[in-house]
């Protein structure tokens, strides 16, 4: 922790589905395996190794999933 600002490295396991809709604020990078994250909206993304996306507070609700596993550099 950097005051209020959190730094991990995140490992998911295959078959990953998160249980709730997210709305923190995230930089993420994809490090190794594949994020998928849905929006509230319906749109989807895909994260492979050396793609990130960035998210503010409360602006997106997201969920994320993995079939094969992924780890994740994050700052939130």
């Amino acid at each position: 922790h950097f005051g209020s600002i959190r730094v991990r490295l995140l490992e998911y396991t295959p078959g990953y589905l998160a249980d709730h809709w997210c709305v923190k604020g995230h930089i993420l990078l994809c490090l190794e395996g594949q994020l998928d994250t849905a929006l509230a909206d319906g749109r989807t993304f895909t994260l492979k190794p050396g793609m990130s996306y960035q998210v503010a507070d409360q602006a997106e609700p997201h969920r994320s999933s993995t079939a094969v596993g992924a780890k994740l550099f994050v700052v939130d």
